[in-house]
């Protein structure tokens, strides 16, 4: 008995189905996880606060949970390798697994940067949380940099590892003058200087002007003959993109423009996020 030769045309719709099937239960499951991260974060940051948790206290706690949920992973094991946990960690840990394509923008570094130093965009980050500080509203500038040296610690961890801190308003001599750079680092693997200047408004081009001249004042004068061009950050309140991007295409030193928030970003806003990485997800897959 010859059978009918199978329609094939009429298949695509039931991978369709699938698919769309399989997106949907998986956001929903993210969405759970989210909210599940959320809670436990606010929950961690109580007893921390109120009851006195530690480090001992919080990996008991990941020791307990293991016992009784064997299978679970992830957030468990971050949970019980951390020194400490608040929403900030998880603010973290929501921003590198579920959010990293949406949330935070293309990192803002000059093409001379990019050819001197290509693991710059493991190093250097597009925005910087400053949650630790407590900084009033508005703050000035110098509330920010005395901020930063009084949670030193705090701030290092924010940067990643290998920033070693060389020094606070750092004096280079031009000519008759003396100059300050805000704070001055070196980062051990790509052996360069790093200086921070610190704005607390909207980037302005002009700011890249001075960075630029600190930097090759460091060059000239501090650098030691084994290590690479210094390299400049600067950190702003706020910043518009497009104007950014016009500034960083004719600059000839490597330099990053980042902005710092000084609190988490609203859970709302996390959210509308996840929706939106799930629908990109949608159309990819509809493609």
């Amino acid at each position: 008995m010859n059978l009918p030769a199978t329609p094939t045309e009429y298949f695509p719709p039931v991978l369709q189905l699938i698919q769309q099937a399989k997106s949907r239960a998986l956001s929903t499951v993210n969405h759970q996880l989210l909210e599940l991260y959320w809670q436990i974060g606010e929950y961690l940051s109580f007893k921390v606060a109120e009851q006195g948790w530690g480090q001992g206290t919080v990996k008991e706690l990941a020791k307990w949970l293991t016992e009784r949920e064997p299978n679970l992973r992830g957030f468990y094991l971050k949970l019980a390798v951390e020194q400490r946990w608040s929403t900030r960690e998880l603010e973290q840990q929501i921003n590198n697994v579920l959010f990293e394509r949406t949330i935070a923008s293309p990192l803002k570094v000059s093409a001379v940067l990019r050819e001197l130093h290509p693991a710059a965009d493991q190093v250097f980050k597009d925005s910087y949380l400053f949650d630790f500080l407590h900084l009033p509203e508005p703050h000035h500038e110098r509330d920010l940099q005395q901020g930063l040296i009084k949670h030193l610690k705090q701030f290092l961890l924010e940067l990643g590892r290998d920033f070693c801190f060389i020094g606070q308003e750092f004096s280079v001599q031009v000519g008759q003058k003396d100059f300050s750079i805000d704070l001055l680092f070196f980062h051990r693997e790509l052996q360069a200087l790093v200086a921070f200047e610190l704005k607390i408004d909207d980037f302005k081009p002009a700011y890249l002007g001075q960075l630029e001249f600190y930097l090759e004042a460091l060059d000239r004068d501090h650098r030691k003959a084994h290590e690479a061009a210094s390299i400049g950050v600067l950190l702003c309140k706020n910043r518009d993109h497009d104007v950014v991007e016009y500034a960083l295409s004719r600059s000839l030193s490597p330099t990053v423009v980042a902005q710092y928030q000084t609190r988490l970003p609203d859970k709302a806003l996390l959210q509308a996020k996840l929706d939106e990485f799930y629908e990109l997800a949608k159309q990819e897959s509809e493609q």
